[in-house]
């Protein structure tokens, strides 16, 4: 895989990063709306109760924003321009079982027709990648893996 590759793979999961952040931005504006407009009625506990959960979605939203912006300027500040003969963050990895991008916990989408797996460094399928080389195998789930190329 070439370094163009990897870096459309960075500015994709920068796009999907950001698709999160707006998103958790917008649900915490409107949580906060929901609870802040919630009319007190005669049934003060029902008000005091929406408030609450409206709270409580706001600052769980909060949570989703930070984490996201959080993982976006790691994102940002990976250096994916030139190869390494190891895994590290910002590698492209080509298994016998799939390809990966190591750089932050998006899941699997398909990348110029190909299913990539976006994995985050701690990600139970990173960890026994990080610092193998092209050729070297590993153990995961009771299976056997092979790195085939790096990049």
């Amino acid at each position: 895989m070439t370094t163009k590759y990897k870096i459309k793979l960075k500015k994709f999961a920068e796009e999907i990063l950001q698709q999160r952040i707006e998103t958790a931005k917008m649900a915490m504006l409107n949580a906060q709306d929901a609870a802040n407009s919630e009319e007190k009625s005669s049934a003060g506990d029902k008000y005091e109760t929406a408030r609450a959960m409206g709270q409580l979605d706001r600052e769980m939203n909060a949570k989703q924003y930070e984490e996201a912006k959080r993982e976006l300027s790691l994102l940002q500040n990976l250096y994916v321009l030139e190869p390494s003969s190891v895994v590290i963050p910002g590698s492209f990895v080509k298994t016998n079982k799939g390809d990966f991008f190591i750089c932050s916990g998006l899941g699997i989408h398909s990348v110029e027709g190909k299913k990539v797996g976006f994995l985050s460094v701690k990600s139970p399928l990173a960890i026994p990648l990080l610092g193998k080389s092209a050729g070297d195998s590993f153990q995961f789930q009771g299976q056997s893996w092979k790195i085939e190329a790096l990049a």
